[in-house]
């Protein structure tokens, strides 16, 4: 997304199952690389990223400009 992804607007590289469809390919995006894992974000269990999405979902709804 040359211009940035909004938010509330699903990633254009999300496949169906939401998984990154460029993960480890030079040309993802540098927040995307950036991005570190932590229990904050992730969770202290394995829930197969359940809680990761809840937290990004939450991220996208409080930066999702007003109207």
């Amino acid at each position: 997304m040359p211009q940035g992804k909004p938010a509330g607007v699903p990633c254009v590289q999300l496949d169906p199952q939401g998984r990154c469809q460029i993960f480890g390919h030079p040309d993802r995006p540098a927040v995307c690389r950036q991005l570190q894992a932590s229990v904050e974000m992730c969770g202290e269990h394995d829930d197969g990223g359940v809680y990761a999405r809840r937290y990004l979902m939450q991220l996208e709804a409080s930066t999702q400009p007003g109207p």
